[in-house]
């Protein structure tokens, strides 16, 4: 059964113990743009993923703010 992941709507079934940072890499994301919960927690990259369990990926969205000649 392994760790059900999904990130953007898609499901990806990864082998069990596995550590949150190490699912992301198999899965080609680079863990710093993404966070990652479960239960509806965010848990760390050191985490360790059992058997049945199911995360969420959820991409880190970042913006710039207004530059200095943008705010008045």
């Amino acid at each position: 059964m392994g760790v059900k992941v999904i990130v953007r709507q898609e499901e990806h079934e990864l082998p069990a113990p596995i550590r949150t940072g190490d699912a992301l890499r198999a899965l080609n994301l680079p863990p710093e743009l993404y966070l990652v919960v479960r239960a509806g927690e965010l848990i760390g990259e050191d985490e360790v993923l059992q058997e049945g369990e199911t995360i969420r990926l959820v991409g880190v969205i970042s913006g710039g703010g207004l530059s200095a000649a943008g705010a008045r």
